[in-house]
């Protein structure tokens, strides 16, 4: 791979210099296949020595019978790192490059919708012109709301007047009118708000009050 290069007396010399050579071949190989002819991988990497300190440090060996034996002790830890110049920086631009995610969050100088806002919606459109059609009831004969009006009470006694409207599909004032005519609107009690048919107009006997007599 390369060859370790020390200047100093001895390893317990802490001025001492340690640099790695990359193996000009490995460095040739991998600067191949590149666009730029300047794009080299660095080859001098220096090493910086430090002193293991107080932590004790020990190098062990494991054989094929499973024996472990004690190789040596640590006494000084080194730190390989490369020389910043433009070699080293063109190298790490194409690792960072090379590992950039797909998705990006990109700041854009000026605004670009991507969606049209829309005054409204379609479905809002839609609601408001059935709305629209519904409220424009067309009044029917006098007689064919009656029919439809007694039809219904035959079923039930109590109705909301907006139950009515939904079974008439009749304009609010003229329903309005004719059930002033056959029915009373309960202002209060259990069925408040309701519309029931008067005595006269309706098919069920209203409900007697029977007192009985101690003998």
């Amino acid at each position: 791979m390369g060859q370790s290069i020390r200047k100093g007396r001895s390893w317990k010399d802490v001025n001492r210099k340690v640099c790695f050579s990359l193996n000009e071949e490995l460095a040739a190989m991998a600067a191949a296949g590149q666009k730029e002819d300047s794009w080299q991988v660095p080859r001098e990497y220096p090493i910086t020595m430090h002193t293991v300190g107080a932590q004790t440090v020990a190098v062990f060996s494991q054989s094929e019978a499973d024996e472990i034996s004690l190789e040596g002790m640590v006494v000084h830890r080194a730190e390989c790192q490369p020389v910043v110049s433009d070699s080293y920086m063109k190298v790490k631009r194409w690792q960072i490059e090379s590992v950039k995610p797909q998705r990006l969050t990109q700041q854009l100088d000026r605004f670009t919708p991507v969606f049209k806002p829309v005054a409204n919606h379609n479905f809002n459109l839609e609601y408001e012109k059935k709305k629209k059609s519904e409220g424009k009831m067309v009044r029917a004969d006098r007689q064919a709301v009656l029919d439809m009006l007694f039809s219904a009470f035959e079923k039930h006694q109590y109705y909301s007047f907006k139950d009515l409207v939904d079974i008439t599909k009749q304009p609010v004032a003229y329903l309005k009118e004719i059930m002033r005519d056959i029915g009373t609107c309960h202002r209060k009690g259990t069925h408040k708000s309701t519309w029931e048919l008067k005595p006269e107009y309706c098919h069920y006997q209203p409900v007697r009050q029977v007192f009985f007599t101690a003998d």
